[in-house]
C-alpha cells in the first residue's frame, strides 16, 4: 500500500475543511483534503445562500463552494475523494488508512460535518425516497404544486421550507414547540412565503404503501391525533456529528468535539472545525472561521 506524507491533513471538504486547506496551504503546509462524498457537506444542498457576508445577492450554495474549492487548490491545497477507514498515532505523526493508500502528517484537522437525524417513525424507513426525503433542493422539484410537509424548527427546516414554498402553494411546517428555534429573520421569510405552522405537534406515523399519502399528528399537550395529507414528508430534525473515526477524544453531552478557542482537541496536533465541533452557533461563516483558525494553529503546532 502506498505511503503518502504531509505536514496537514483535513478529512471532510465542506467550508471548514476548505477553509482549512486554503489557509494552510497559503502558509506554505504541504496540505490535502479527504472527503468521501465530494467537495460541499450541506452547503452544497442551499438553494440560496444569502447570509455569508461580503457574497451578496444570493448564490446558490453548491456554486459557493465549489468556488471554495477551486480557491484552496489555487494555493496548492491537494483534494481528493476517497473513504477514510481508520485513524491511528504512531509518534509524532496521524495515520490515515483508506482503500489504497495511507497518509501521514503531524497535524490533523477533523471536518467531518453532521448529518440529519431519522425521526424514528413507523413509515420513515419504508417511504425514504419515496415522498419521504432529507434534502428539499435534491428532491423539492419532484413535488411541484404537491402538498408538502416539512418537519423540524431550526434554520434548516425554515429554510427548507422557504424553498419548498417556491415550488407549492401548499407547504406545513411542524415543529414540537410553540415558537421557532430558527432565526427571526429566517421565521419571517418563511411566514411570509405562506408557509402553515403546526404548532406543539410530532410526527408519530408516515403513511403510505408505495408513496407517501399522509401523516398521523400528536399533539404534545393534548394527545389528541390527527391526520394531515400529503405527497411529501421532508424532516430535518436536527443534526448527528460524524465522529465515528475519533472515538478516543473529548466530547461533549451531545457527541461534538471540544475544542479549545484555537481549534484543539484533547489530543495534541488533532484540531477540529466545523458543525463537528461543540459550539453554540453553527454557521457557514463560523465554520470557515474554524477552518482557518485552525489551520493557523496546526502552522504553529508543526513549526
Amino acid at each position: 500500500m502506498e505511503t503518502l506524507n504531509f505536514d496537514y491533513i483535513i478529512i471532510g471538504a465542506g467550508p471548514a475543511g476548505l477553509s482549512s486547506a486554503q489557509y494552510a496551504a497559503r502558509s506554505g503546509l504541504k496540505t490535502i483534503v479527504l472527503e468521501g462524498m465530494g467537495a460541499g457537506g450541506q452547503v452544497a444542498q442551499i438553494f440560496e445562500l444569502e447570509n455569508y457576508p461580503g457574497v451578496f445577492p444570493a448564490v446558490n450554495g453548491y456554486d459557493f463552494v465549489e468556488t471554495m474549492r477551486k480557491q484552496a487548490e489555487a494555493f496548492g491545497a491537494q483534494i481528493k475523494q476517497v473513504q477514510v477507514s481508520s485513524i491511528d498515532k504512531r509518534g509524532k505523526d496521524f495515520i490515515i488508512t483508506t482503500k489504497d493508500t495511507i497518509y501521514t502528517a503531524p497535524a490533523l484537522c477533523m471536518a467531518t460535518g453532521a448529518v440529519h437525524k431519522n425521526l424514528g417513525v413507523p413509515g420513515e424507513e419504508e417511504l425514504t425516497g419515496r415522498g419521504v426525503s432529507y434534502c428539499a433542493t435534491c428532491d423539492g422539484p419532484f413535488f411541484k404544486n404537491k402538498k408538502i410537509v416539512v418537519v423540524g424548527g431550526g434554520d434548516s427546516a425554515c429554510s427548507e421550507a422557504i424553498y419548498l414554498s417556491t415550488l407549492s402553494d401548499n407547504v406545513s411546517i411542524i415543529h414540537r414547540r410553540n415558537e421557532f428555534r430558527a432565526q427571526k429573520a429566517i421565521v419571517d421569510k418563511m411566514l411570509a412565503a405562506g408557509v402553515k405552522p403546526v404548532y406543539d405537534s410530532v410526527v408519530k406515523e408516515i403513511k403510505g404503501q408505495s408513496k407517501v399519502t399522509g401523516v398521523t399528528l400528536e399533539n404534545v399537550k393534548t394527545g389528541e391525533q390527527t391526520e394531515l395529507e400529503c405527497d411529501a414528508v421532508f424532516i430535518f430534525a436536527g443534526m448527528a456529528p460524524q465522529t465515528d473515526l475519533v472515538d478516543m477524544i473529548k466530547k461533549d453531552q451531545q457527541g461534538y468535539i471540544e475544542t479549545d478557542e484555537y481549534m484543539q482537541t484533547s489530543i495534541p496536533g488533532l484540531f477540529a472545525a466545523g458543525d463537528v465541533r461543540s459550539k453554540p452557533f453553527r454557521q457557514i461563516v463560523t465554520a470557515a472561521s474554524d477552518g482557518a483558525i485552525a489551520a493557523n494553529t496546526a502552522k504553529e503546532f508543526i513549526r
